[in-house]
């Protein structure tokens, strides 16, 4: 489902909802990414949002998109060194909705828009971190 500014918080919330209620074969709760881990993936985002917010056309340049596409490596990466963060990015879908800025400034700001409402909830349904 394609992120809108009508539906990014709700999607968010759901993924950070299904995150926070998985659990192990013995019944126990496994808990979500934490906290650090997804504000690591969130500073990520918010260095390219800053230039993105600055810049005056609609369209990305070829600089930020190169970064961009740099980001999306290190979420692979981040993906495949944690698995917590590997079920954070597929339930999420973040991947999904990397590929959908298509150098749109409007697509890439509710992206970062998305990444800072998966923090909000984590915080909100996950607690503390053990």
């Amino acid at each position: 489902m394609k992120l809108t500014e009508e539906n990014y918080v709700g999607i968010a919330e759901q993924a950070i909802k299904e995150l926070c209620s998985e659990k192990d074969q013995k019944g126990r709760l496994v808990g979500p990414v934490t906290t650090s881990k997804i504000r690591n993936l969130l500073a990520m985002t918010s260095d390219i949002y800053n230039d993105v917010v600055n810049s005056q056309s609609d369209k990305l340049n070829a600089e930020i998109i190169g970064r961009i596409n740099y980001m999306k490596i290190r979420f692979i990466y981040e993906a495949g060194r944690e698995p917590k963060v590997k079920k954070l990015v597929d339930k999420a879908k973040i991947l999904e909705h990397l590929e959908e800025i298509k150098g749109s400034r409007d697509q890439y700001i509710l992206f970062s828009r998305y990444m800072e409402a998966l923090v909000a909830y984590r915080k909100f349904y996950g607690g503390r971190d053990e």
